[in-house]
């Protein structure tokens, strides 16, 4: 019998369109969007169905946005007997995960995921800050060629996201992270570029972000999770609400090791990935990680309704 985890993408999976499809088929998902919005400060839904794109790049709206779907998709499948034995998300996603595991109430993930988007925005003037992504090269590899680019003065550069293996992200100021882009080319990187994002994530830049994410997080009640959570920075299970609010903390500002995650998952018996939210960018980096773990998008209502009409022995079993 395949024993499944729920996973929840992070920031870059959101387009204008998403979630409109849930909203319109499944009550669930209609509450969620309600409940988001309530707390966010915005109409989510609208946001999500209608755009502005401009808008909904930003990272305080984006956040609320991407939460409010992956959790309606989860309640649609939580109403129709999905129980999970592990959940996680990459980044953004983390809070998905803990709202599917008990940890957090919607509203006020939502409250704090606009927060920490405005937060890390605010973290480093814009400019300063860049993102790159490098392909084909060892964690290693990676990791040696920033700490070269560091010790030259240019500036910070960090892995920021351990996605799968030969696809890591690095974070950072603006001329240290081109500095590791040339750095990995002439390493033999298949690909090496700079991401269109609007600030250096997961790095010690974010520093200030996590200080004051910190003081919004002492004030938000946690719960015992129902099912553990797999968290972004020790790739490990965790249940206990206070160690997860200390490493939601952490997560700002140190790497997203989610290779190390999905690994992790495999140890504890999990055979399968139900993707909860828009894009299949986790599905994808499953597959890359180990073709025999099984990857399952579920960020619309074709592709939820498919799962729940699956036979016995499919998605609820």
């Amino acid at each position: 019998m395949s024993k499944t985890a729920v996973v929840f993408p992070g920031q870059g999976a959101q387009y204008v369109g998403m979630g409109r499809d849930l909203y319109e088929q499944f009550p669930e998902a209609r509450q969620v969007f309600e409940q988001a919005s309530e707390a966010a400060g915005f109409d989510v839904a609208r946001l999500c169905f209608e755009g502005p794109e401009e808008q909904l790049q930003l990272t305080e709206f984006q956040q609320p946005a991407l939460l409010a779907v992956g959790v309606a998709c989860w309640r649609v499948l939580e109403a129709r007997g999905l129980v999970p034995a592990l959940a996680a998300g990459l980044s953004l996603g983390e809070y998905g995960a803990l709202v599917a595991a008990g940890v957090l109430d919607l509203g006020d993930a939502a409250r704090v995921v606009r927060l920490r988007g405005k937060f890390m925005q605010e973290a480093v003037p814009p400019g300063e800050g860049a993102m790159a992504a490098l392909l084909g090269l060892e964690a290693g590899v990676v990791e040696d060629l920033c700490r070269q680019v560091m010790e030259g003065g240019t500036g910070v550069v960090e892995p920021a996201n351990y996605n799968c293996p030969g696809q890591i992200v690095v974070a950072g100021h603006r001329a240290a992270v081109e500095a590791a882009v040339e750095r990995a080319r002439e390493a033999g990187a298949r690909k090496s570029v700079l991401l269109p994002v609007s600030a250096p994530f997961h790095c010690r830049l974010m520093e200030p972000a996590a200080r004051r994410l910190a003081e919004v997080l002492a004030e938000v009640p946690m719960r015992p999770a129902r099912v553990p959570v797999v968290a972004n920075v020790t790739a490990e299970p965790v249940t206990d609400p206070e160690r997860i609010r200390e490493l939601l903390i952490q997560q700002v500002h140190h790497p997203v090791r989610w290779e190390q995650s999905v690994r992790r998952m495999q140890q504890e018996g999990i055979t399968r990935l139900v993707e909860m939210g828009p894009g299949k960018t986790l599905t994808g980096f499953a597959r890359r990680i180990d073709r025999a773990l099984e990857a399952v998008p579920a960020g619309t209502a074709e592709e939820i309704l498919a799962l729940v009409a699956r036979p016995e022995g499919g998605l609820l079993a």
